[in-house]
């Protein structure tokens, strides 16, 4: 790199996602020059939202915010205002519908039973075919919910989403599957959750206020030349693809959507149905609409609905990578490229994919307010 006085910027940012939208906002309020690199023709990586036809579509998959962290959320109500969305998922296990997380509701309809008392002595009787500690997510599931809960509400989805069979994936996995022995439908146990009024871009884009961007822009294709331009470099992308994997590949697990406009103004009535047999090709179908009650921001009813198939695949140079498989193998490859990662002075490794971790939003921000406070000396 060339001497700190011939630089253009202060910082190089890779990817205009969360993390590097956080980062580049703050070192620009503490008077850092920034530039964002952006290889997609949009701005938000995968929190993009699109409206179409009045609607907020999530072009990349369902994304709820929630969290318990009020340092994050008094952070990021900054940049948008938030309705009062809570999530409450159904599952159609053959046509039959239950309420998710698992709760009184879903016990009702599974044994018919009626009282706290009742589903759990059901559970517990189907739990005790479980006499070992769970050796993988099979056993794990049915010591959480029995039996009959684990065979039609979370085999045949579990297997779709990682393309294994539930006896070959490791018990971690499930251990944070909410059960409840309450009549509550609300799938995440946050203080704070909703959507951003608007859109998430709208949210990025106020975040990036100010801050030079260049969309259509592979860092890595023309990394030799953008590195001369910046003291240091930021990056969100694939910590693997950095180091041109001479290590070998990371696995991910990839998402793709069928995405379709239609002329009606209700398709399913909930905002995610996750479609729970093996058989059904789709993992669950999100109908945006409901994210923000059927409204449109000025409060009229939305007279056509977006709806969007999700399908789980392995994942394949090329694709879009969404969720790291932390297995010990990829484990252990991506520590040989953390070590890598550590030689490299001028660069820090950020976000989902640079740091090879599954975040939710309110982590991701955390963690870049962490950077952020590292960087620029802030408490």
């Amino acid at each position: 790199m060339k001497n700190a006085e011939n630089k253009k910027y202060d910082y190089i940012v890779v990817g205009s996602g969360l993390f590097g939208a956080v980062f580049a906002h703050e070192a620009k309020a503490h008077g850092k020059s920034v530039l964002v690199v952006e290889k997609r023709p949009n701005i938000a990586g995968n929190v993009y939202t699109e409206k179409i036809e009045g609607i907020d579509v999530h072009i990349y998959g369902a994304h709820i915010f929630h969290t318990n962290n009020k340092r994050v959320w008094r952070y990021i109500t900054q940049f948008a205002e938030f309705n009062r969305f809570t999530n409450s998922p159904v599952a159609n296990y053959k046509g039959e519908l239950y309420s998710l997380p698992f709760n009184m509701y879903t016990f009702n309809k599974m044994w018919d039973v009626v009282t706290p008392e009742e589903a759990e002595a059901r559970i517990n009787q189907q739990r005790s075919e479980i006499t070992a500690p769970p050796r993988n997510l099979e056993e794990q599931a049915i010591m959480l919910v029995g039996r009959d809960i684990f065979e039609k509400l979370i085999k045949g989805y579990t297997e779709k989403q990682w393309g294994r069979d539930c006896s070959e994936l490791p018990p971690f996995i499930i251990k944070r599957l909410p059960v409840r022995l309450t009549f509550d439908n609300n799938y995440f146990n946050a203080l704070y959750q909703g959507i951003p009024i608007g859109g998430y871009t709208m949210m990025i884009e106020n975040l990036l206020d100010g801050v030079e961007v260049r969309l259509n822009t592979d860092y890595l294709e023309h990394k030799k030349e953008l590195d001369t331009l910046a003291e240091k470099v930021i990056y969100t992308g694939p910590i693997d693809a950095y180091f041109g994997f001479r290590l070998g590949y990371l696995e991910y697990r990839s998402v793709h959507f069928e995405t379709e406009l239609l002329d009606m103004p209700n398709f399913q009535g909930n905002a995610a149905v996750n479609y729970t047999d093996r058989e059904t090709p789709w993992t669950r179908i999100i109908e945006h609409k409901w994210f923000q009650f059927g409204k449109d921001e000025q409060g009229n009813d939305l007279p056509k609905t977006v709806i969007s198939r999700e399908y789980s695949s392995e994942w394949k140079p090329g694709d879009e990578p969404y969720y790291p498989v932390n297995d010990e193998k990829n484990s252990q490859l991506f520590e040989r490229y953390r070590q890598l990662a550590d030689m490299e002075s001028k660069v820090i490794f950020g976000g989902r994919l640079g740091q090879y971790k599954y975040y939710d939003m309110d982590q991701v921000i955390a963690e870049a307010l962490n950077c952020c406070d590292s960087e620029f000396g802030i408490n």
